[in-house]
């Protein structure tokens, strides 16, 4: 071994200028599986860092539509200090009433926050609201030009606003917010006089602990021993569950994304290395004739191999360690929170063994034919034969494709959709290179074209050391990658920009008093006789038991079944909404009197197997209903209506405490009349303006498009890499050529057209296979992943697999300018 060593440092040092294109693929491979791991980690890390910040407590127990019974109070006071806040929409106005916004309305007590601090911004009044003061957000002060000293009215009470809020400290662990804070404290929220039987709103309990207990065992212990009452309970532990959900999973389906495009790149490492090794012949044979071994000549060009993928690997280590701070700098306050810069080994150790297995898996093979081929024919031969590589090699990169996936599978979220995936990218492998081969076997069976430059383009991609069976794969594996990501951009845009804006209505109206709804109709018809209105019935209410099972009873509960994650939209009707189709049973008559029952939406009840007859207890306002289902729905959620997963049948709800909900459409002209009428007439109304919420999740779906966008960029440099490696790996062949070609009168123009009528049907061949295998791997992925609508550009996606042909046949000219200056004397001479 130390002779191989000695032998390998000292070819080193002539350079590395052959195992760029190694180092290039597998930095690229690993700086983004680095990266991604890197920034999962540091956001989550953060999270788990900030987590009594966060929550602001050390346990946080939430409920809707009511307070906690003395009982419940005692049961946190014994545990440490608490402190009690209430969230609820509201409509912020001026005191002229010229403006008025939907707001975040929340009450907080004199111990708050339990945990960080509360700050207002320079030029405040006091240091926080007391009695009829507010402190609003920066946010709700530039939409309604306020300023310390400005009164504005939520519900019925008059308030003075004290400044602008600087920092609040438990906001992220809040989670979605559909309008800037408006904070308060009791005395100004029992003057607005908001909250009212059939109310919505949420009380939230915050436990700072006296002792240094498990603050997870206890909330799990005040779970089970409240599993009827409907609380919400979080830990420190678990502060900001839906955004690390959200982070966890967008690392996941990026890091499949990175490693697809490392494995792409893997196919470059593989063409590099036989271009390197092709370019070490004269070494090679000389070391075999001085009596070098076949062991000794593989041991020598694997260790220059490892130094080179060491050093590549380090590096894109180096830049993964560095991508948290870079993208806190790029994206500043736009994220929920900051990335915690740091080393965070397990992606890190992750991203370099994916890194070392990927090289050690595409190396292999050209390593194994430079020791086997004999002294003499290296001298000889311009291009080697194809041959199987020999047992122990199989078995080696065996064992490095199987390292890939089980790392795969065990560091994922999902076990189950990552080894999904991988075997759809084996699967897509596998074809991908039966089409290379049905390709090169295709051209060999084509008649010869009369024309010299074309039978020559046509010989190209079938002659022996031809690299069409590696390109197809390659460049295949990049685009369908880079189709499959241009796919998912253009739904996640196009449910913006092409779905919500031709459906959805002008306003939601929330919290519509009974008795004032011909009233609140009344006044959208006022603010435009062209406005068109739909109302129904709200109430909230919680699946408590299924079939006679317990939902706290339920360990785990079945995946899918939402409608039993916490308190649930209610309504009643006697007539089958619109965008409602029956799949399973019947709708009951529309003057129904009788037992309570209910319909619910076919995914759900798929999740819980329900089918018409089966028993359901829903429990509202406290109180428990026993329910039969009725009927299974589809619901189509794209119609930007009311939908819901449980809807009653006449009877069962009209006598308990509620309100309704309206969608109001109307001329863009006539928002604000209807704005100010409505702050007017019905001060606990929230009117929600649909355009202000697309706004949100338009910035929701920008984000992951720039993600998306990003694990598109190393694919494509992946796949620029391999045509790369490709065209360097045939770059001997490609030279004997051209020398020919010029011995025999052709000019440069016609070599180079020749290689370009090559590339031009490659690449052709290469886009409508990505084509069809992308779009189909996009639409799984929007419509079963995602579960988005199918709403394809297709001129982007087109105008993607024009871009990569383009590529292709540009990267692949250039590649050809090399031979096209070769002299004939000196290139013979080499050859």
């Amino acid at each position: 071994m130390s002779l191989s060593l000695t032998l390998a440092l000292r070819e080193l040092r002539g350079g590395m200028r052959g195992l760029r294109l190694l180092a290039i693929c597998l930095f690229l491979g690993v700086a983004a599986l680095a990266g991604v791991g890197s920034l999962a980690s540091s956001i989550i890390g953060e999270l788990e860092a900030q987590g009594q910040t966060i929550l602001g407590a050390d346990i946080e127990m939430s409920v809707t539509q009511r307070g906690a019974t003395p009982e419940e109070r005692a049961a946190f006071a014994r545990l440490g200090t608490i402190s009690e806040s209430v969230r609820m929409r509201a409509m912020a106005t001026r005191e002229d009433g010229s403006a008025s916004l939907l707001t975040q309305l929340k009450s907080i007590d004199a111990r708050w926050p339990l945990y960080g601090a509360f700050t207002m911004q320079p030029g405040a009044l006091t240091n926080r609201p007391h009695g009829l003061q507010a402190a609003i957000a920066p946010a709700l002060a530039d939409r309604l030009n306020l300023k310390p000293g400005s009164i504005i009215r939520v519900g019925e009470a008059r308030l003075t606003v004290i400044g602008l809020i600087a920092s609040e400290p438990d906001q992220v662990g809040e989670g979605f917010s559909l309008g800037p804070t408006v904070l308060i404290d009791p005395a100004a929220l029992a003057a607005t006089r908001l909250i009212q039987p059939g109310s919505l709103y949420e009380s939230r309990y915050r436990i700072r602990l006296d002792t240094g207990e498990d603050a997870h065992a206890l909330a799990e212990d005040l779970g089970h021993r409240f599993h009827d009452a409907n609380w919400d309970v979080k830990d420190s532990s678990n502060a900001a569950r839906g955004l690390r959900r959200f982070v966890q999973q967008l690392e996941q389906f990026l890091t499949l994304v990175g490693l697809t495009a490392l494995i792409v790149a893997g196919i470059g490492v593989g063409n590099g290395v036989a271009s390197w090794l092709d370019q070490r012949r004269g070494s090679i044979a000389t070391l075999k004739i001085l009596g070098a071994s076949s062991v000794i000549i593989f041991r020598v060009y694997l260790i220059q191999v490892a130094i080179v993928a060491a050093g590549a690997i380090t590096a894109g280590l180096i830049v993964g360690i560095f991508v948290p701070q870079a993208v806190g700098w790029l994206a500043g306050d736009a994220l929920p929170v900051k990335p915690r810069f740091g080393l965070y080994p397990i992606p890190l150790i992750t991203s370099a063994i994916y890194g070392l297995l990927t090289a050690l898996l595409f190396s292999l093979p050209p390593l194994a034919r430079a020791r086997r081929v004999p002294a003499a024919s290296m001298f000889r031969e311009i291009v080697d034969g194809a041959r199987r590589p020999s047992t122990p090699v199989l078995i080696a990169m065996i064992v490095a494709g199987l390292g890939i996936a089980a790392l795969a599978i065990i560091s994922a979220r999902d076990a189950i959709l990552s080894a999904g995936f991988l075997a759809a990218a084996a699967g897509v492998f596998a074809l991908l290179s039966l089409i290379g081969w049905g390709i090169r076997r295709l051209a060999a069976a084509l008649p010869r074209p009369r024309r010299p430059l074309a039978r020559l383009a046509l010989a190209n991609l079938h002659r022996p050391g031809a690299q069409t069976d590696r390109l197809v794969v390659a460049l295949g594996l990049g685009l369908t990658l880079f189709v499959t990501l241009a796919v998912a951009q253009s739904n996640l845009t196009a449910q913006i920009e092409q779905t919500v804006p031709k459906k959805a209505p002008n306003f939601f109206a929330l919290d519509i008093p009974v008795d004032g709804i011909d009233r609140f109709l009344q006044l959208a018809r006022t603010a435009s006789p062209a406005a068109t209105t739909t109302n129904v019935p709200s109430l909230r209410g919680t699946v408590v038991a299924v079939r006679g099972v317990r939902v706290a009873d339920m360990k785990p509960k079945p995946q899918g079944a939402w409608i039993l994650n916490g308190d649930r939209g209610l309504t009643y009707a006697s007539v089958l909404p619109e965008g409602n189709e029956i799949v399973e049973g019947k709708w009951w008559p529309a003057y129904y009197s009788g037992p309570p029952l209910i319909s619910v939406e076919d995914r759900a009840a798929l999740a819980l197997d329900l089918h018409p007859g089966d028993a359901m207890t829903i429990s509202v306002l406290g109180v428990e209903i026993e329910t039969k289902v009725a009927s299974i729905r589809r619901v189509n959620w794209e119609t930007m209506g009311f939908n819901f997963g449980i809807i009653f049948a006449p009877g069962a709800l009209e006598g308990a405490p509620h309100s309704y909900m309206a969608t109001v459409s109307l001329p863009d002209a006539a928002e604000a009349r209807l704005n100010r009428s409505v702050a007017a007439t019905f001060p606990s109304v929230s009117l929600i303006r649909v355009k202000d919420v697309v706004g949100q999740v338009s910035t929701l779906f920008g984000q992951m498009a720039t993600a998306i966008r990003a694990a598109a960029a190393v694919a494509v440099a992946a796949g620029i890499a391999v045509l790369i490696g490709a065209i360097a790996a045939s770059r001997r062949a490609r030279i004997y050529d051209a020398v020919l070609l010029k011995l025999l009168g052709a000019t440069r123009g016609q070599i180079l057209f020749a290689q370009a009528l090559e590339y031009a049907l490659l690449s052709i061949a290469v886009a409508i296979v990505a084509l069809l295998i992308g779009s189909a791997a996009g639409w799984y992925l929007v419509t079963q992943l995602f579960e988005l609508p199918w709403a394809t550009d297709w001129s982007l996606v087109l105008a993607t697999l024009a871009i990569g042909a383009l590529g292709t046949l540009g990267i692949g000219l250039l590649g050809a300018i090399p031979a096209l200056s070769a002299r004939p004397a000196r290139a013979l001479r080499s050859l």
